[in-house]
């Protein structure tokens, strides 16, 4: 009777292990499930964003064939990368905003009598760093999409610096792809 007793436990033990093995590869496959849906959900989320900022280019008056100009500068700047950061120039986000950008946004929010302010770390936000570049180009009247791409790139005075053409021929390419 002892015999059978040990070998019963030993069988069920056995089955428990293996149950509880199979509820652990469950649970593995589960979670891989849902770290593939969460980057799916993350991908769409970030596809419908970009929909939406190519549309904010209508507020700039640009003609039909530079509607994704906001994308093709977010592509020439960080590789539509959010989370980008040219350490050398302090030059972060996906429109690689500097210091000095986010304080001139805040400056004529100031002359507009504004409330609103950036604060440096919103350069890692995309919308904010959009709004941020809609207010920019808004206040400087930049009106074709050379002007927007060369003043981004250059300053306020980008359309008079030889050296914002070689990056408005960047975005020009990116718009033609």
């Amino acid at each position: 009777m002892r015999l059978f007793s040990t070998v019963f436990i030993i069988i069920v033990i056995t089955i428990l292990f293996g149950n509880v093995r199979n509820k652990i590869e469950t649970i593995e496959q589960l979670e891989n499930q849902l770290e593939q849906n969460t980057l799916q959900i993350d991908s769409l989320k970030h596809e419908i964003d970009t929909l939406q900022w190519e549309n904010q280019i209508w507020d700039f008056n640009l003609s039909y064939n530079t509607i994704h100009l906001l994308s093709a500068i977010v592509h020439v700047e960080s590789n539509n990368n959010d989370s980008a950061h040219a350490e050398n120039e302090d030059a972060v986000g996906c429109l690689q905003i500097r210091r000095c950008m986010v304080d001139d946004v805040n400056r004529i929010l100031k002359r507009q009598k504004s409330t609103r302010r950036f604060y440096y770390e919103d350069r890692w936000s995309r919308p904010k760093s959009v709004q941020m570049f809609g207010i920019y180009c808004k206040h400087y009247g930049l009106n074709t999409a050379e002007e927007i791409a060369r003043c981004w790139n250059g300053g306020p005075k980008g359309m008079n610096n030889p050296l914002t053409a070689d990056y408005w021929r960047k975005v020009q390419k990116d718009l033609a792809s």
